[in-house]
């Protein structure tokens, strides 16, 4: 078997149970029939993708607004439908205690209940057999002289430790930076030398996440991804792709290239090998296109990359790199990069029982036309729900 194939075999990307609801702009979230009214329903969409694309095994909660009574129950659903539930995200950003941060937060009591709140995550872990915990924090100041920087990160470091105290054997920290948004002037995790600070202070089971949309203009992601993975540090990912801000677009949407030039790096780095510990989930928000088909787009996208880059000549790149053969290196980064790999995944899809097409066997399958005459009545899901 090549490595191409054994690429894709190891290849395993979570969906964010969120991305199945109802999503859209600061002035409006676009309601569309057959939308999710239960993380169950969610769970029943995820599945079709992995069903049709064998890549997606695993559903990203989001907590509370995923909270059920009963774990197990849902994993086993999950389970019967051919997936399981994986990373458990919390949400430190939607209560109104929060509005001066959140485990950064001056008061103590804000700092106790965001601590609480993780540590009844990580219970739900215990529930579901998740081995991450995924924390994005939306502290920060939006003027200078608001907070006190440094005593801001004093009191991050100090909630941080107390988190990971519970954090059980095979279970994981993961901590994820973002620049902006939606504090404006001084984000208390705004990039990924502050996150490897405070989770290499935590210790070992302390990881970084990245967010492919979480970062400046310009900013040369795939250069992370390389130090982050040197240093054994880099978690997980959240895949998505931004023009201007935080756009949470279908990744590879916005910058094919990108995408394949950071896959090289995981690839370089041992990132997707089977014992790498990296994770690979999107993190997006379908505002006017269909949830499911923009999900399977995203994953195939992600895979067509990571066999295109798995196709650089590394032997070539070498010898060109080190005889300072500027054009060559590049030509064979670029000829990887153009290779039309379609048919060959259409292949290895055939070859595991899954349609060459699965965008193609999602419109012919009626699943759509199924769940928009089930999912009548109730409350849709969107984000925030």
């Amino acid at each position: 078997m090549s490595s191409i194939e054994t690429l894709m075999d190891n290849l395993k990307i979570e969906l964010p149970s969120w991305a199945f609801g109802n999503a859209g702009t600061r002035f409006k979230v676009f309601g569309t029939p057959g939308t999710p009214r239960t993380i169950r329903e969610k769970i029943a969409d995820a599945a079709t993708v992995h069903r049709l694309t064998g890549l997606a095994p695993t559903v990203a909660l989001h907590i509370p607004w995923d909270e059920v009574a009963d774990y197990r129950a849902l994993g086993a659903y999950a389970e019967d439908l051919g997936v399981r539930l994986g990373t458990v995200n919390s949400n430190t950003f939607q209560d109104d205690d929060y509005k001066f941060g959140s485990l950064t937060h001056i008061d103590k009591k804000v700092r106790e209940k965001a601590i609480d709140h993780h540590l009844a995550c990580i219970e739900v872990m215990a529930e579901t057999g998740s081995t991450d915990l995924k924390i994005w924090l939306a502290d920060g100041t939006n003027y200078p002289g608001q907070g006190d920087i440094r005593g801001r990160q004093d009191r991050l470091a100090e909630s941080l430790a107390t988190i990971y105290q519970h954090i059980g054997e095979g279970q994981r920290l993961v901590l994820e930076y973002k620049f902006f948004e939606p504090a404006t002037y001084m984000t208390d995790v705004p990039d990924w030398g502050t996150a490897f600070a405070q989770v290499s202070a935590l210790g070992e089971r302390a990881m970084v996440c990245l967010d492919t949309g979480h970062h400046a203009p310009g900013t040369n992601i795939e250069f992370i991804v390389a130090q982050l993975l040197r240093l054994r540090k880099l978690g997980s990912f959240d895949f998505n792709s931004r023009f201007y801000a935080d756009d949470d677009l279908i990744v590879g949407a916005a910058d094919p290239f990108q995408l394949f030039r950071i896959l090289f790096e995981v690839i370089r780095g041992g990132g997707l090998d089977a014992d790498s510990g990296v994770a690979l989930m999107l993190d997006q928000c379908h505002n006017v296109e269909a949830k499911i088909p923009g999900q399977i787009r995203s994953v195939l996208n992600v895979q067509e990359m990571t066999a295109r880059a798995a196709m650089v000549d590394l032997d070539a790149l070498t010898e060109a790199q080190e005889n300072g053969d500027v054009l060559t290196a590049n030509s064979v980064f670029m000829d990887a990069f153009y290779t039309d790999v379609r048919p060959r995944l259409a292949r290895w899809r055939a070859e595991h029982g899954l349609p060459e097409d699965p965008m193609a066997a999602f419109a012919r399958s009626g699943y759509q036309r199924q769940i928009e005459a089930e999912r009548v009545g109730g409350a849709q899901s969107g984000w925030g729900a």
